[in-house]
């Protein structure tokens, strides 16, 4: 049995997961609001962005913290294209989580389903992204954690979610999002919990690419993506603003038709 490390590089690997995971909920969290207020097309662009920033900052969250994960006796590659699939499936079904609630007529069924289903989306990228491990070994799972890690993801996604329908408010919002960082790298680390690795020492070599060579460059550029992102959030204006700007204009084309 190889001994496993889940924080190679000390707290580095873990605080910069957190920080990934915050982010993009914030973001998506952000853009969730932004999306009640408006409608036809404006509305479905901000739940488009919505769903991936939220995706995007799972994925960078879980690949981030696999970073600092180590097998002792063996190393550690990743399978590209599963890697990739992982991503494509936590937008796509937080997407679908995020709609439902953009567009559900019914609030609290539209919560539930939507919880339900970006919490399975998040459960799904971690266990597609542990499915793309390479190693000298077999990989086995705990059944009960791996069920706890998954009721975490469901209750994580629906809390963000209700927090997008009933908070407003920038400082709330970012409240919210630090709690469901907490929440999101809570479903990481107990889900690498229930992992246990039987190490089968060999000299030939892994396939796949190494962190380094693949996931490290990827998450940087999803990392920026995030920020830009936040930049772009952060200077559009919200619907209350863009109402005060059309008045304002109009007050004045009304003042000057009069002189």
């Amino acid at each position: 049995m190889g001994h496993l490390d889940h924080a190679a590089y000390g707290w580095l690997t873990p605080v910069l997961s957190y920080v990934m995971a915050s982010i993009g909920a914030a973001l998506g969290l952000r853009c969730t609001v932004r999306a009640l207020a408006a409608t036809g097309a404006v509305r479905r662009n901000w739940l488009l962005t919505a769903a991936s920033a939220i995706g995007t900052g799972i994925w960078t969250m879980h690949f981030v913290a696999m970073l600092g994960f180590e097998v002792t006796g063996t190393e550690i590659h990743y399978n590209v294209p599963l890697t990739i699939l992982s991503l494509l499936v936590a937008m796509l079904v937080v997407g679908a989580g995020v709609f439902a609630v953009g567009y559900g007529k019914a609030r609290g069924r539209a919560l539930v389903l939507g919880g339900l289903t970006t919490g399975i989306g998040v459960a799904s990228m971690h266990y597609l992204g542990m499915a793309a491990l390479r190693l000298h070994g077999d990989v086995s799972y705990d059944p009960l954690v791996v069920g706890l890690s998954v009721v975490i993801a469901v209750v994580a996604a629906t809390a963000a979610l209700w927090a997008a329908l009933n908070i407003r408010s920038p400082l709330a919002v970012a409240a919210a999002s630090l709690v469901m960082g907490a929440a999101v790298s809570s479903m990481h680390y107990t889900g690498m919990t229930a992992v246990a690795v039987s190490v089968s020492p060999s000299d030939a070599a892994l396939p796949g690419a190494t962190a380094m060579q693949f996931i490290f460059p990827l998450a940087v550029g999803l990392g920026s993506y995030l920020f830009i992102t936040a930049a772009f959030v952060a200077l559009s204006p919200t619907a209350d603003e863009r109402a005060a700007s059309a008045s304002a204009r109009h007050l004045g084309e009304r003042t000057a038709a009069a002189h």
